[in-house]
């Protein structure tokens, strides 16, 4: 016949529901906590993935289309550099032209 300690079983028991308690806790920390996440994310007003995966899509599209309208479409003419900087290089004198014979008929 085996004895049994009183006091040990005592402490024994006391430990695993302790640890029992501990985990009940440490779940509903979890549970407080992902609630928690679930309603700042919420809050956030964030797209869904479908939405995003749609969205993507048709930015794709888009952008596919303005590459096949870029590479139809002739480029621009340009002036030449020396003319371009003639031309501007006329219109301040004509500004410069224009202030002044505005002063000297208020003068």
């Amino acid at each position: 016949m085996q004895s049994r300690n009183k006091p040990l079983a005592d402490i024994s028991n006391l430990v695993a529901n302790a640890v029992g308690a501990a985990k009940g806790v440490g779940d509903e920390i979890k549970a407080m906590s992902r609630s928690q996440a679930e309603k700042f994310i919420a809050d956030m007003d964030l797209v869904t993935r479908d939405e995003f995966d749609v969205l993507k899509l048709r930015l794709d599209a888009a952008l596919a289309e303005i590459e096949t309208l870029k590479a139809t479409q002739p480029a621009p003419r340009r002036k030449p550099a020396t003319q371009a900087k003639a031309t501007a290089g006329t219109k301040a004198n004509t500004a410069r032209k224009t202030t002044k014979a505005t002063k000297s008929d208020k003068g």
